[in-house]
């Protein structure tokens, strides 16, 4: 086997790992990062377990221990969490 062949297989070898690895890596979903939003912002929640995605940047989100949030970006860019009633 030549020096190219080698390389090859050595490309093709991690190229079918990298894969592999990727397939397995854990979907990180909207109700994720609504999750970690919220959590961030000092708010109990618990875990998302819906979410409506009401325009672009403006979900409603409702949490496991049934909390509601209102979570979007202002004019200014700034996320903000609003508790709504339940």
């Amino acid at each position: 086997m030549n020096r190219l062949e080698t390389s090859l297989i050595a490309a093709a070898t991690v190229a079918a790992l990298g894969t592999s690895l990727a397939a397995q890596a854990p979907d990180v979903t909207v109700a994720d990062d609504l999750t970690s939003v919220i959590a961030l912002q000092g708010q109990a929640c618990g875990k998302v377990v819906s979410a409506t995605q009401q325009s672009e940047n403006d979900y409603v989100a409702i949490c496991e221990d049934g909390h509601r949030y209102r979570i979007f970006v202002n004019e200014d860019g700034r996320v903000i969490v609003r508790k709504l009633e339940r």
